[in-house]
């Protein structure tokens, strides 16, 4: 005779054995916090400077970078390329970027700061890094030192993760 198991999780169906804690589950919150921090710091900017997200992750690429192509600019801040276009186009008609043609491949132009868009980055600067120090108030500088090591880290796992083949169930 076969022994029936009163263990409640050795009857449940596979689905219910193992849930998934959103509110601990690192991915989630990374993205949670990464949503929460970009929302919060674009009421400091959007208002005053009329711009959206990813019209200020343009300029602030820009800014760093000085110019680039709209692929670089999407590689780098992460964004689809769909919206780079369309922040590159309300940059362009506001006549905060200047764009230069790629002569090796028509396909693409190079997009730079114009004169008022530099303004616009100079005067956005402070607020920003206003912002993130607001934010970090009240953490240790150590805690910070390491937190910036366990993002690096983070993101050089990303990387390589993102190399590697997906798994395959067997």
């Amino acid at each position: 005779m076969k022994a029936i198991s009163t263990d409640p999780a050795a009857t449940a169906s596979p689905a219910r054995q193992v849930r998934l804690a959103l509110s601990t589950f690192l991915p989630y919150r990374l993205n949670v916090v990464a949503q929460l921090v970009a929302e919060a710091l674009a009421e400091s900017y959007a208002e005053t400077f009329g711009l959206g997200i990813p019209e200020w992750r343009v300029i602030a690429t820009l800014g760093e970078y000085d110019e680039m192509t709209a692929r670089d600019i999407g590689r780098h801040s992460r964004m689809h390329k769909t919206k780079v276009s369309r922040a590159i186009s309300a940059l362009d008609e506001r006549g905060l970027i200047d764009r230069r043609s790629n002569e090796e491949d028509r396909r693409e132009a190079f997009v730079s700061l114009s004169r008022e868009g530099r303004e616009t980055y100079a005067a956005i600067v402070p607020i920003a890094l206003g912002f993130a120090e607001r934010l970090t108030d009240g953490v240790p500088q150590e805690d910070l030192a390491a937190f910036g090591r366990v993002i690096e880290h983070l993101m050089q796992r990303c990387a390589a993760l993102h190399e590697e083949p997906p798994a395959i169930d067997q």
